[in-house]
């Protein structure tokens, strides 16, 4: 490979639904990164089920990398690591031999339903939170492998791999599962920070099952000698970053003391980092979850659905012959009259059939006309975000009982002018936007500081803050504004206890 000098990395970033590859570098002299490859999945029908076809998933992965080989050496540079990132939640099983014995169930797939309530018969709700602090979401894998149970656990099935360790599986033979990621399996305690041996034999999910849990920035070996060949990427290191897109977001923003961040997307995790754990009655009443971040941080949020309103809604227009190209539709929704509101958090909006009925069904049933046109509708899902996002921030305060300062928005959503200028005004609160790809930049300093590069998480924060461009956005207090957030908390009140 040559030139190990002056190293790059590697970032593999899974989004649910479409992934990047990017090559990088962050040290004390240097901040670069570049996307050398995108790439779609859609999650499909197979088996009686919704799931990702990891095999497509790999190859496309495996054609990133090739595609990162070669742009390193028109640098006349050399790779020294590589970090794998990806959603939260599901994952695959592997045999005795490493096969994988089926793709992987997508959390939207409808196997959970009820089983949340199936589970809270077995082990209380309160018990299962004290446990893990984590927030219930009926796709969480503690759900899915409980539906799973429910036909039998594959007699063949060695060990559970969540998404990225299952690529880092593919890439190495590794068989652990990195801390962050764990987390959100809601299977891991949250004082000892290792899998909870009641919890598992409450439900009769095999022990065996749960592989070691590694934290990030552990170093999980060199590729198979096959892929070193295929790739010719012979003394290529595979790091476990924080293997949890959120984690690596939330790493990767410029975080000041005191602020909030909105990691936006398809969903919207609206939290405080913290050092300690948050576990009580009060915290466990909000439904908020504390997961784990990098180099011993923890990430106290809560999960709002995001984007995904917009982009279900976005897909359904266009099937019909709309124009609704993203700067358009904000465009005309930034001169749209304030309107009807939506709960965001409706489970019923999770994976509907059709998003556009499902939000004018929610609007009926609380008095309120359906959008007459699309600029109308995105007004209404964005001015809804934004209010939401303003009263998980309050619950935050009281939460921890501080003041939030400000919120520092990260992810493709940190793009949308009119979201950000709603979220201010909502919350009453600066918001600074950026970086948009704070999840890659989050992958790399955990890459970066493992390295050796950085002392301190914060040290290379500092990095960041110095490298990326930030856009601000100041409160506008108005009329208007107040009587939304009266109208808003009205509809909220109504859905309260739904999530």
């Amino acid at each position: 490979m040559g030139l190990l000098n002056n190293p790059l990395t590697i970032a593999i970033d899974l989004g649910a639904g479409s992934g990047r590859v990017f090559l990088g570098s962050i040290t004390p002299g240097e901040f670069f990164m570049e996307e050398v490859r995108r790439f779609a999945y859609p999650a499909s029908d197979a088996r009686g089920h919704l799931r990702w076809n990891f095999s497509q998933i790999f190859h496309e992965i495996c054609t990133g990398l090739v595609a990162a080989n070669a742009k390193a050496q028109s640098l006349e540079r050399g790779i020294a690591t590589i970090g794998v990132d990806s959603w939260g939640v599901d994952f695959g099983l592997i045999d005795a031999m490493g096969n994988l014995l089926d793709d992987p169930v997508c959390y939207r797939d409808p196997w959970t339903n009820g089983v949340m309530e199936e589970v809270f018969e077995r082990i209380p709700r309160k018990d299962l939170f004290n446990r893990t602090g984590v927030q219930f979401l009926q796709f969480n894998t503690i759900f899915q492998l409980a539906a799973l149970g429910k036909s039998g656990f594959p007699a063949t099935a060695g060990k559970l791999l969540m998404i990225p360790d299952l690529v880092n599986h593919a890439l190495t033979g590794s068989t652990v599962n990195e801390f962050t990621n764990a987390t959100t399996t809601q299977l891991v305690n949250a004082r000892t920070r290792q899998w909870d041996l009641e919890i598992l034999e409450g439900l009769d999910i095999p022990a065996g099952l749960m592989p070691e849990i590694v934290p990030a920035g552990t170093e999980l070996g060199g590729l198979r000698e096959e892929l070193t060949r295929e790739l010719e990427l012979e003394e290529l290191r595979v790091v476990a970053p924080g293997t949890h897109d959120t984690a690596s977001a939330v790493a990767g923003a410029p975080l000041k003391e005191g602020w909030a961040y909105i990691s936006s997307g398809t969903w919207s995790l609206v939290g405080v980092e913290l050092r300690d754990i948050l576990i009580n009655d009060d915290v466990a009443h909000e439904n908020f979850t504390n997961e784990g971040g990098i180099f011993g941080t923890n990430r106290f949020l809560k999960n709002v659905m995001g984007l995904w309103l917009l982009e279900s809604c976005r897909r359904e227009w266009l099937a019909s012959g709309y124009d609704v190209a993203h700067d358009k539709l904000l465009k005309s929704a930034s001169v749209s009259k304030p309107g009807s509101l939506i709960y965001p958090d409706d489970p019923r909006l999770l994976n509907p059939s059709s998003m556009v009925d499902a939000i004018s069904e929610q609007l009926r049933e609380t008095g309120q006309a359906a959008p007459e046109s699309p600029s109308e509708m995105t007004a209404c899902i964005l001015q809804s975000l934004a209010l939401r996002y303003a009263s998980v921030i309050r619950t935050i305060e009281r939460l921890i009982s501080r003041s939030i300062e400000g919120i520092q928005i990260v992810g493709g959503g940190s793009q949308n002018d009119y979201l950000n200028q709603a979220t201010a005004t909502a919350s009453g609160k600066t918001v600074a936007a950026g970086p948009v790809e704070a999840t890659v930049i989050g992958n790399l300093l955990a890459q970066a500081v493992a390295a050796g590069n950085f002392s301190s998480l914060n040290a290379a924060r500092e990095k960041v803050a110095a490298s990326v461009t930030i856009r601000n956005y100041v409160p506008e207090a108005s009329d208007e504004g107040l009587a939304a957030q009266e109208k808003y908390h009205g509809i909220e009140s109504r859905f309260a206890g739904i999530d």
